[in-house]
């Protein structure tokens, strides 16, 4: 039985790299250069980065080796962007695998952590925008539906990061609110759409009253116990998700304030968390632990929202800027990723290079745009 198991997965492997190779102008692979600036070169490294994330994927837990529970969240998360961009179905059974099997580590993808649970939300969100399966979304509002309870009068409001209660931060109170939002714009249930969006619009007024909005238009990490802005870190990621919420509350709403407030934080992310090259980093490089070699992917990704419904020059030429830069490091046949996106581009695993890839898909998709 484990012989025929193990055919079948490496069956599975070989079709799905042909798949991607079959998207590929023949002898593309060849002819193209770390360096290649050519705009059609982006869709090309996203398929080749694509199949070196999917070389770490677990048929038998559905989630993604060398890295962590939400961390596989998000590498979902950039296969279901890249599937969407190219059109493709080659990744429907990965999705529908992780649905099933990944819930044994995570019955309902629900535990201790709200940020957890938001980032399957979203995955899951997106797994539905491809394949329309309604598996995905129901998954998707069962966990938002835990979500809610994290959500007290304590500061005002907001949820707490965890079921412990003992800290309200950001990025749990950011994915709420972009899952909500997302939702709202999801569901074809009109009573459903109103309580989605009515959570969303709750969310944003006590975010942008709560003070983790600083004077520099940049989020950082959390409130004291006495609800104050703890000054802590202002990670990319935390800059990143608040644009996706915004992105997606503004399609529901269409308030222009919403808006606004998106740019004036991408615009600060931009300005103080770049190097003077325009590189995107995180001040823990290049030692982010597990954790934080997500971060910067998450950053782009939710640009990229924010640049679909307004776009602007600076989004794209960021982008560009940063793609070539990560891909002047890759070297076949691995097409390895690494944490840092300049040189030392430092080692690769599942997170790195799915971080590393919301950037190339990103790329890819600009240049689809503009084509």
């Amino acid at each position: 039985m484990s012989h025929i198991y193990t055919a079948q997965k490496l069956l599975f492997w070989n079709i799905a790299i042909l798949c991607i190779l079959g998207s590929i102008p023949a002898g593309s692979i060849a002819q193209t250069t770390p360096t290649s600036p050519a705009a059609n070169s982006y869709p090309q490294h996203a398929a080749l980065a694509i199949q070196s994330l999917q070389a770490w994927y677990d048929l038998d837990t559905g989630l993604y080796k060398t890295t962590g529970w939400w961390n596989s969240a998000n590498a979902i998360t950039v296969l279901a962007d890249y599937a969407k961009i190219t059109q493709s179905r080659d990744y429907d059974f990965v999705f529908s695998n992780t649905l099933s099997r990944a819930q044994k580590e995570g019955p309902g993808f629900i535990n201790r952590y709200y940020d957890d649970e938001g980032w399957w939300a979203l995955a899951w969100i997106d797994a539905y925008g491809i394949t329309h399966d309604p598996r995905y979304l129901d998954a998707a509002k069962n966990i938002f539906s835990d979500m809610t309870y994290g959500w007290d009068n304590t500061c005002s409001g907001g949820i707490w990061w965890s079921k412990d209660r003992n800290y309200k931060n950001a990025i749990a109170n950011e994915l709420f609110l972009s899952v909500a939002a997302q939702l709202a714009n999801t569901t074809a249930n009109p009573q459903e759409r109103s309580a989605y969006l009515a959570w969303a619009n709750r969310e944003w007024k006590w975010f942008s009253h709560s003070g983790m909005i600083n004077e520099d238009h940049l989020v950082n990490d959390g409130l004291t116990s006495g609800c104050k802005n703890n000054q802590k870190t202002t990670w990319t990621y935390n800059q990143g998700v608040i644009l996706g919420g915004l992105a997606a509350l503004h399609q529901a709403n269409h308030a222009p304030a919403t808006l606004a407030q998106a740019k004036a934080i991408a615009e600060a992310a931009l300005s103080k968390l770049t190097d003077a090259q325009g590189i995107l980093h995180d001040s823990c490089e290049p030692k982010c632990g597990a954790d934080g070699t997500q971060f910067k992917g998450i950053f782009v990704r939710n640009l990229r929202a924010l640049d679909e419904i307004d776009p602007l020059p600076r989004y794209s030429s960021f982008v560009l800027t940063n793609a070539d830069s990560i891909w002047s490091q890759v070297h076949p046949p691995d097409y390895h990723l690494g944490e840092v996106w300049t040189s030392p581009f430092g080692a690769a695993d599942a997170s790195t290079q799915s971080s590393a890839l919301d950037l190339l898909v990103s790329a890819a998709q600009g240049s689809r745009r503009h084509h």
